[in-house]
């Protein structure tokens, strides 16, 4: 490359890695980012706004939001001095990856995932193992820890359910691979709400192990950007020095507060989030020509017997927007769906049902092995 280039000088790793991007699409119905349906309540967005209109807007946030994080470990669990916040569960995940890696580092990471624990760890020079899941998309613990020990991998990264499969790592295998790997392992649990299961009782017995969460998902918040991660102690305040200060801003952590102030107004839209999710379930395996994938979180995975992305623009056509997901390994034929609301989840079947119907000849289906 040349020295006048504007790239010259820039990392080799960057320039390999592909961004990760989202086209920005427009539709009625919205399915495409396992947001949860239900704002955040308006009656708390009037007491975010009273409480953030009475601070000062020239002065900087809290540097350390010390009383937050103790009102976070009291919800979730853990001890104050091993929670941090961020500005979402990516920032601290990217802040475990900068800790952690440096050039060469073996970094063990599922696949198909969500990309992003890839492309922060490549750039950071990490070297990925790639341990692909089962054909029915649950985890290879056996193989999981075999190639980790194998490589000598100093992390390995799970996320629980995971994105886009919605697969759960069993509390056994989390077991044995706390027991049987010497390495950090990171529990990204973004969508622990929609399944309960956590692997939170191992951080006292296991100091290596850190897990992340967001405020994205189930408190409807994803336009805010608040996460938080548990660890020791003693690693938390190693994590803590790869966040920028004053990471999250005054308003978000205002509307953190009142969340936390209101715990119990989020339990029916997961509660409604839930139902919809076994009737959504239950819908899409009635459609021939469609392989549903088993899910812990608020989206499902599904197998199509004709061109996913047919079905993708098809769909988008009747303004119905879900997520092609089959550029992901092993997911070539795959496409993922967030649960909404009955209405948004009864007009995406419709969409889906005559998309499949017109571009599925009889018999397509059964020839391509897919269950009807």
């Amino acid at each position: 490359m040349k020295k006048n280039s504007p790239l010259y000088g820039v990392k080799r790793q960057v320039l390999k890695v592909p961004a990760y991007t989202l086209r920005a699409y427009e539709a009625e119905i919205k399915l495409n980012q396992n947001e949860n349906p239900y704002d955040f309540p308006n009656d708390l967005k009037e007491e975010v706004f009273r409480r953030y209109r009475e601070r000062q807007w020239c002065r900087y946030p809290d540097f350390v939001p010390d009383r937050l994080r103790a009102r976070l470990a009291e919800f979730a669990g853990w001890q104050k001095d091993g929670v941090l916040v961020g500005n979402g569960s990516n920032e601290l995940l990217q802040a475990v990856l900068m800790v952690l890696v440096k050039d060469r580092t073996p970094v063990t990471i599922p696949s198909p995932t969500f990309t992003v624990y890839g492309l922060i760890s490549r750039i950071l020079g990490a070297r990925v193992i790639n341990v692909p899941l089962e054909p029915d998309m649950s985890y290879d613990v056996d193989e999981l820890i075999a190639r980790s020990t194998e490589a000598g991998a100093k992390l390995l990264i799970v996320g629980t359910p995971n994105n886009p499969t919605g697969t759960l790592l069993e509390e056994e295998g989390l077991m044995r691979i706390l027991d049987r790997f010497s390495g950090h392992v990171l529990l990204d649990e973004a969508y622990f709400e929609f399944c309960g299961k956590t692997g939170l009782r191992f951080l006292a017995s296991h100091p290596r192990l850190i897990i992340t969460r967001t405020f994205s998902k189930a408190m409807g918040m994803a336009g805010l950007r608040v996460g938080y991660l548990m660890a020791h102690p003693e690693l938390a305040a190693q994590i803590s020095k790869a966040k920028l200060p004053y990471n999250i801003n005054q308003f978000s952590l205002t509307a953190l507060e009142v969340a936390l102030d209101n715990t119990s107004r989020f339990g029916p839209a997961i509660d409604a989030i839930l139902e919809e999710r076994e009737r959504l379930g239950g819908e899409l395996r009635s459609i021939p020509g469609i392989r549903l994938f088993p899910t812990a979180a608020n989206f499902f995975l599904f197998e199509v017997a004709v061109p996913p992305r047919t079905v993708f623009d098809d769909l988008y056509r009747q303004n119905v927007l879900i997520r092609d997901v089959s550029s992901y390994p092993m997911l070539s034929n795959c496409l993922r769906v967030s649960v909404g609301t009955r209405e948004e989840n009864d007009r995406f079947l419709a969409a889906l049902r005559a998309s499949i119907q017109k571009a599925a000849p009889t018999g397509t289906a059964s020839a391509r092995g897919i269950p009807t």
